[in-house]
Formats: C-alpha cells, sequence, structure tokens
C-alpha cells in the first residue's frame, strides 16, 4: 500500500494529522455516546458494564483487587459494586482466607444482563466504526488493546474515567 501525503488526505485527516489527542477524543467521545445509549438502563453504564464484565471472567474475586482491574478509584468502586448487587447482576460474599474482605461474583442474571450488553456494545462500537472498513476496524482494536495494555502496566493505577472526563469536558 502506498504511503499516503498529508496534502492527498480529505480536509478533516489533514487537519487532524498528527494530533493524537484529537483523534482519540472524537473516538472516545463517539464510542461514549454509542454506548451510553446502547447500555441505558445498566447500573453505573459503561464503567457497570466494564466491572461487570471482568467480575463475569472466572472466580469472585476481591473488591480491592478488583480496583486495580478495572482502573476505578476504590470508592468509586464501593458505589458502583452498590448499584450492581441492588439491580441483581454481581453479590458480595465472605472471603474464606480474610473475614474481613468480600469476593464480587457474578449472579446468573449479571451473566444473562452481560449477554445482552455484550451484543448492544458490539452493535454500537460497529456503528460508530462504520466509516472505516472491517480490516481497519481489526487493526484499529488490536493498536488500541496493545496500547491500553502497555499503558496499564506502567501505570495500573490510571483511571481511565478521569481521562474521558477530561477528554469530554466533565466535571470531576
Amino acid at each position: 500500500m502506498a504511503e499516503e501525503r498529508a496534502d492527498d488526505l480529505p480536509a478533516t485527516e489533514r487537519a487532524a494529522a498528527g494530533n493524537l489527542g484529537w483523534s482519540l477524543g472524537m473516538v472516545l467521545r463517539a464510542w461514549q455516546e454509542e454506548v451510553d445509549e446502547a447500555l441505558r438502563g445498566m447500573p453505573g453504564g459503561s464503567r457497570g458494564y466494564h466491572v461487570l464484565s471482568v467480575v463475569a471472567q472466572g472466580e469472585p474475586r476481591r473488591q480491592k483487587d478488583l480496583a486495580g482491574q478495572v482502573a476505578l478509584d476504590r470508592t468509586v468502586l464501593v458505589y458502583l459494586i452498590d448499584d450492581l448487587v441492588e439491580a441483581g447482576l454481581v453479590e458480595r460474599r465472605p472471603d474464606p482466607t480474610d473475614r474481613r474482605a468480600r469476593l464480587i461474583a457474578v449472579t446468573e442474571r449479571g451473566v444473562r444482563v452481560l449477554a445482552e450488553a455484550k451484543n448492544r456494545v458490539a452493535m454500537a462500537e460497529e456503528r460508530m466504526l462504520a466509516g472505516i472498513s472491517p480490516e481497519e476496524r481489526l487493526i484499529l482494536r488490536k493498536i488500541t488493546t496493545k496500547a491500553a495494555s502497555a499503558i496499564h502496566d506502567t501505570r495500573p493505577n490510571t483511571d481511565p474515567c478521569v481521562a474521558v472526563r477530561s477528554v469530554l469536558d466533565i466535571p470531576s
């Protein structure tokens, strides 16, 4: 594939060339809008979806470990888990190895709701990325996953919600 020159690009792409922040912001804003609509009714919206997704991946996990895995402040996570418990999607169980700790486990209802939510999110992402080819979508997903994983590995306590709020200009 021949390398594109900046002056061969459409005006919007030419203006954004070299401006990673603008590009990521546009993608993030579009993703947030589409996914918020797809997850209407999900406790915590996309945050709740991410927490539920992680909790559903295997054994119940301690709340404090979960906070690191989903890169959320522990205080925020407590309230989010409260909402997920109230909705019957997860439950808190005593940790048999530490009576002070609680394990977070997905419920049967949570598994069903998550499966439905994953389908709605996938459709929302397809709508959001409709302007690029399926091959480019796959490349985008691979590259962003690789970059996000590398960043999370070096900065495990980074709260992605702070980044979202700053890009979307939402007060904390």
